[in-house]
Formats: structure tokens, C-alpha cells, sequence
């Protein structure tokens, strides 16, 4: 796989963690199959774009970043964004291919009559096709033959989150189950074009915030009046993705503030808060905090 379809399967895997339905669910929920599903999230095959808006409405996700994932990786896909080899010299295009040449009539080929060649071939052809299906097996080991076994990403869509409260403090949301399905507390868009939002599960009774949008070395901290938990974006993976806080214990009517820093030293700080159990919010660059 390409890097832009490694994020984008990346990308989808986590949507599908969040839906907590296996691939034969996803199938009967969407027009795709369930060996479509597995292909889509294995990286086998670029995914069509309406699976990619059925995933995110599936996991309640605004398609607009998956989606813009998923136009960068389809055109690596189809060859769009590659520069076209230059033609070769004048006389190496006019010079006959030595590969395409027939081989030479020699004794080997007079002694092998039509049948024992038939017989050759065919039995190269099934050493490389079974070596290749043995190499598929041992290194493919999400493939859908292990559909049936019980993996952590196919969950049932009611599986209780691992945590509640403090016992989620400082705990990562998408690991404990808690990040499915949660509530938007607050948007937000930074000068710098960061997008930040504070994110609540009541079941889990704890928040977090989560930034797309990024640069190398930004950093988003969030709190609810104790422990303060923050990430920062180390690479070029993590700025073409979703990134996530650790979680931080709410109740009704806590207070949720995110800060994001940006990553030049001369950034200022720009901050978002909500109260749990309010309506969402939607902000632009107010004045830095």
C-alpha cells in the first residue's frame, strides 16, 4: 500500500471500531459485502467512495476528512497523482524487445513434446500459486478466514465500555470502548486551520478532546478541573489523521476545556470550552486565550 492508502485504511479501521460491528453486520447495514469489507479494511482494495459516506454515517463521523483521505489515496490509486515516464530515446523505442523474441529452437525444446510441456507448465503454475497463498496466509492475519474468531474490533454494537468515571482517567477512549458513539460538547477552528473537538461519553461518565487538521508539533491539552491530559502531534501520520487525548473524568454540568498550542514558539494559545449536559457548540478564532 501506498502511505495515502495506509492513512485512509487506518482512518476507516478506526470508523469501523467505533461502530463495534463486525463485517458481516456491516454488510447487512450497507450495499457492500462482507468480503468487500474485509478487502476495504485490510488495504487489499481501494474502497468506493459511498462505502467510505456509509462508514461514517454508520459511526455517526462528518465524512469531510475520511473523505478527503480517501480522494488522496484514490488518486495514487488510479495513477492520477504520478508523473508519466518520460519516453524513451528515439532508437531504444524503435529496437525490438530481446524478451519479445522467440526462443531459440535448441535440442531441449525439440526433446519436450506438446503433452510433457503442458505438464511442466502446469505444475510451475501450482508451486507459484500455492507459495503465494501460503505467503497470503501468514502475513494477512486480518484476512476474512479469521473473520470467525473473536477479535477486539468486532465487538458487538451494545458491548459495554471498559470504564467508567475515574477509573477512566488518563485512559485511552477509542481502546475502553468509550469512543462510540459519543456527543460533540464544542467544535472548534484554530488561525492555524486545526479542527478540535471536545467529546463525551455518558456511559463512560468522561470527555476528551480530538484534533484533525494539524502541523508536526502542535499540541492539544485537555482538562475538567483535575488531571490535565494532552498529546502532541510527533509525525506525518499523526497530522494526516485524527488524534486523541487521554480521557478525563465528567459529571453532569463539569466543565471541559481544551487548549491547543501550536507548534512555532511564537504560536499563542487558543483555547474551547463547554459544560457537559449542554447543547453543542460551533466556534471560529476568537481572540487567543
Amino acid at each position: 500500500m501506498t502511505t495515502e492508502h495506509t492513512r485512509l485504511v487506518a482512518a476507516l479501521r478506526e470508523l469501523r471500531t467505533r461502530t463495534g460491528l463486525s463485517l458481516a453486520a456491516l454488510a447487512e447495514q450497507t450495499l457492500y459485502s462482507k468480503s468487500s469489507w474485509e478487502r476495504y479494511l485490510n488495504g487489499k482494495s481501494l474502497p468506493p467512495r459511498q462505502a467510505v459516506r456509509e462508514l461514517c454515517r454508520l459511526a455517526n463521523e462528518p465524512d469531510g476528512r475520511p473523505l478527503a483521505l480517501w480522494e488522496i489515496a484514490e488518486s495514487h490509486w488510479s495513477g492520477r497523482a504520478v508523473t508519466p515516464a518520460s519516453a524513451p530515446p528515439k532508437d531504444e523505442a524503435t529496437r525490438p524487445n530481446p524478451q519479445e523474441s522467440p526462443p531459440p529452437v535448441g535440442t531441449g525444446w525439440r526433446q519436450l513434446g506438446g503433452t510433457r510441456l503442458l505438464v511442466v507448465l502446469a505444475s510451475a503454475y501450482t508451486v507459484i500459486v500455492g507459495g503465494v497463498a501460503i505467503l497470503l496466509f501468514l502475513l494477512l492475519p486480518d484476512s476474512e478466514a479469521q473473520e470467525t474468531e473473536p477479535v477486539p474490533s468486532s465487538v458487538p454494537f451494545s458491548f459495554a465500555p471498559q470504564c467508567h468515571g475515574t477509573a477512566c482517567e488518563g485512559r485511552d477512549p477509542m481502546r475502553l470502548i468509550c469512543g462510540i458513539d459519543p456527543d460533540t460538547l464544542a467544535s472548534y477552528r484554530t488561525t492555524t486551520g486545526a479542527h478540535i473537538e471536545l467529546r463525551h461519553s455518558r456511559k463512560c461518565g468522561a470527555s476528551w478532546a480530538r484534533v484533525w487538521g494539524t502541523e508536526i508539533g502542535d499540541r492539544v491539552d485537555v482538562t475538567a478541573g483535575g488531571p490535565t491530559h494532552g498529546v502532541r502531534i510527533r509525525n506525518k501520520d499523526d497530522a494526516a489523521t485524527f488524534v486523541y487525548t487521554e480521557m478525563t473524568e465528567v459529571r453532569s454540568g463539569s466543565t471541559v476545556r481544551a487548549c491547543f498550542r501550536p507548534a512555532p514558539a511564537d504560536g499563542e494559545r487558543e483555547c474551547v470550552k463547554a459544560h457537559v449536559g449542554e447543547a453543542a457548540t460551533t466556534a471560529r478564532p476568537p481572540s487567543p486565550q
